[in-house]
């Protein structure tokens, strides 16, 4: 069965996929993991980061940036340098923007403790909008606003994103320096990174999460872009990946668990949404939600906890689902599909005579 398991490459062919799917899967993920946090400040009662070491809204994170890697060096490789950083930033600067400024002069005008205008003159606002659109600084809070909840910034998850783009550069820079025609030269990235997160785990396993981040999200990364590289050799076999799963668990006593993690999980979700036993039938959303999902959940559980600090993470989830959902869905039809539209206008001309089918929404 392993042995006959189709390339990568191959499933790439195929007019379905499901990285749709499983984004808005992971999306509602990482609300759903939030709802712990948000209620009490603390991730320690979350069942998945006691047994794995991390929360599930953190394996979520880290499926993004798999199927991210794998379908932005696709994109360059496809498209040349141009048609990729104006692609990049279409998809990922008219959503934040719009959550930014919807978050800080909507939610928070409703929300302050403060006078109108007196919040709406308070600079803390104006370097609160400046900060998490320039730096993607999630800690920051706005005046007299959640000032009685656990954790008081209103946007808690925008600081991946910093690490995204950081990522898109590494891509735009590879790719302008003609190193995504060496596969080699990115192997030997990963397995440095890799060496890299096993000699943390080995010396300085308590060190800082700031450190072991910087580590993670590029790695996986990196892993879903060569993934790509190598897509004609890479297989796409589940019930190898059910054997690499069963494979964490003694490795999780050893210093080689999260890498071993980190790479499984990299190659898992692009099994999950390429294994043409999976995907013969087309799944993927009608709508695109999940950015919207993710950038509005966190905002949406604050407030929702600020007006009934007595609900619990459980019975939080299900109001603050139905609430992320309306506004993904706005900020969907009105900001990010209206600029997709215009990514494709400015591209078009830009892809080959033969179409290949479309991946995703990259």
């Amino acid at each position: 069965m392993i042995g006959r398991a189709p390339r990568v490459s191959e499933a790439l062919a195929n007019p379905h996929n499901n990285f749709g799917l499983l984004r808005l899967v992971m999306a509602v993920a990482v609300v759903i993991s939030h709802a712990f946090s948000v209620t009490d400040g603390r991730i320690e009662q979350e069942p998945w980061f006691a047994t794995t070491g991390f929360t599930l809204g953190e394996h979520a994170v880290n499926g993004f940036f798999a199927i991210s890697g794998f379908l932005v060096t696709m994109s360059f490789l496809r498209r040349g340098w141009r048609d990729y950083v104006l692609a990049r930033v279409l998809r990922i600067a008219p959503g934040l923007i719009a959550a930014v400024l919807v978050v800080a002069l909507v939610l928070g005008g409703l929300m302050t403790s403060l006078d109108r205008s007196a919040y709406f003159s308070d600079p803390r606002l104006w370097r609160f909008i400046t900060a998490t659109l320039t730096t993607f600084k999630s800690a920051a809070a706005l005046p007299g606003v959640f000032e009685n909840n656990p954790l008081q910034f209103p946007m808690g998850t925008v600081w991946t994103l910093k690490y995204e783009t950081l990522c898109y550069i590494g891509v735009l820079v590879a790719g302008v320096l003609g190193l995504l025609a060496r596969p080699r030269l990115a192997l030997a990235a990963l397995v440095a990174l890799a060496l890299g997160v096993v000699m943390r785990e080995e010396l300085t396993p308590l060190g800082p999460k700031s450190t072991e981040t910087a580590l993670r999200l590029p790695l996986i990364f990196l892993a879903g872009g060569v993934i790509y590289l190598y897509r004609e050799r890479v297989t796409l076999s589940l019930p190898l990946l059910a054997l690499a799963l069963l494979a964490l668990v003694p490795l999780s006593f050893t210093p080689l668990y999260k890498a071993a993690l980190y790479l499984v999980t990299s190659w898992g979700l692009l099994v999950l949404a390429l294994a043409p036993a999976l995907t013969r039938r087309s799944r993927e959303p009608p709508a695109d939600l999940s950015y919207g999902v993710y950038l509005y959940g966190w905002p949406a559980q604050q407030a929702l906890h600020a007006l009934f600090p007595s609900l619990g993470a459980v019975t939080l989830l299900w109001p603050s689902l139905a609430v992320t959902f309306i506004v993904a869905a706005l900020s969907w039809f009105l900001v990010e599909k209206p600029a997709l539209d215009l990514k494709r206008r400015l591209l078009q001309g830009s892809w080959p005579q033969r179409r290949i089918p479309r991946p995703g929404r990259s």
